[in-house]
């Protein structure tokens, strides 16, 4: 069943960068300028296909999105038909379409969660106290120290604690009582693993050194709740709480992202293990498409609602990210277009290439920055 999950998260992600064209060729329809092609994926071409519209419908051979073509798309084209011909207010619809879509489809999936049962993964997540029903209650294992008793028999991060010393764990704090009354015995640990429940004999550290604790593992709370009425509500509550932390969070991840170079991850990486806090550093706030692709096969062990979580995360995110100012991104070239409107010079067609050309390049290397970062957190 992971593997189906894994498999159908992986096609949500690429439909997301589809999803987000196709607003850019519906506005581009809509207010008069031609598409010639919209393409699944990049090509070189698998298959195409000339619609009834006009419109070269294609399949690529790189699956990592998809792209759409519009007559005259630079700024100063003429003709009729013509994205450069088009009215600055049309234009600026077709450039946002995307960015549209894609936080559109955010609320539209954390509403269907909010319905069906949607994880707390946020800290005062937005919800209708008087509409919210709390369906489970799960305890995670966040994280498992090196060499700690709780990695010595196995226990690994993601797995659901069930029960220590046969009391049944209810929540994290539970796990820091039983371990520390406890320490030294051995002791049954009961938890979920891949889908399987384990029972294992721990010994627990006697004493908690440098506050490692006496398992050596992270527990964390998970609550899955419910809404009725109130899930359009939820679901667009929830968008706009998360569009808040991004943009608040894009400066640390900026930071980080250029210390994740030069540090390892798992030495520093803040942890409570057992109610102890530990240092954090490193680039933990960003993920490229290595860390993606490794983030959705991880959770897809917890089941479709966290993956769906995770898409509509990534959705708003592709939202926030391509509504800022930089260059080769939709609001890059919005802003481009709006400054030289302001200062009353003509884009040419040779110096808007420049921009984003060169807009295009920095995207490249911080992707490359971003992919070792990736793997060096990873494997």
């Amino acid at each position: 069943m992971a593997i189906l999950i894994f498999i159908l998260a992986l096609i949500m992600f690429v439909m997301l960068v589809v999803v987000h064209e196709l607003g850019h060729a519906i506005a581009a329809r809509r207010n008069g300028v031609e598409v010639e092609e919209f393409g699944i994926g990049f090509p070189p071409m698998a298959w195409g296909k000339k619609l009834k519209n006009g419109i070269l419908f294609s399949i690529n051979w790189l699956p990592l999105g998809g792209f759409v073509k519009l007559k005259g798309e630079s700024d100063d084209a003429t003709g009729p038909g013509a994205y450069g011909a088009a009215s600055l207010k049309n234009k600026t619809k077709i450039l946002l379409a995307g960015v549209v879509i894609n936080w559109l489809t955010a609320m539209i999936i954390f509403t269907v969660l909010a319905a069906v049962g949607i994880p707390r993964l946020v800290e005062n997540q937005f919800t209708i106290a008087s509409d919210t029903k709390v369906l489970r209650q799960d305890i995670l294992i966040e994280f498992v120290g090196e060499g700690s008793p709780a990695e010595k028999v196995g226990m690994k991060a993601g797995d659901h604690l069930i029960s220590v010393a046969h009391e049944k764990i209810s929540n994290p704090e539970q796990v820091t009582r039983l371990t520390r009354e406890h320490a030294g015995q051995k002791i049954d640990v009961t938890y979920n693993h891949e889908g399987q429940t384990l029972t294992k004999q721990v010994q627990l550290n006697a004493k908690n050194q440098e506050g490692k604790g006496y398992l050596g593992l992270s527990p964390a709370s998970r609550a899955t709740q419910r809404s009725t009425w109130s899930a359009p509500i939820v679901g667009a509550g929830l968008t706009v709480q998360l569009t808040t932390l991004t943009f608040q969070g894009l400066g640390n991840a900026l930071g980080n992202l250029f210390a994740g170079l030069f540090q390892s991850v798992n030495p520093n990486k803040e942890i409570r293990t057992e109610g102890k806090t530990h240092l954090q550093t490193a680039g933990d706030n960003v993920a490229g498409p290595v860390g993606i692709f490794v983030v959705l096969k991880q959770v897809s062990k917890d089941g479709f609602a966290l993956v769906l979580y995770l898409i509509g995360v990534i959705s708003l995110t592709l939202a926030v990210m391509n509504a800022l100012p930089i260059p080769a991104l939709d609001g890059g070239r919005l802003f481009v277009t709006l400054w030289y409107r302001a200062r009353k010079k003509k884009l040419t067609k040779e110096k808007e290439e420049q921009i984003h050309g060169y807009g295009f390049a920095v995207l490249l290397v911080l992707i490359a920055i971003i992919t070792i970062v990736d793997v060096k957190r990873f494997f």
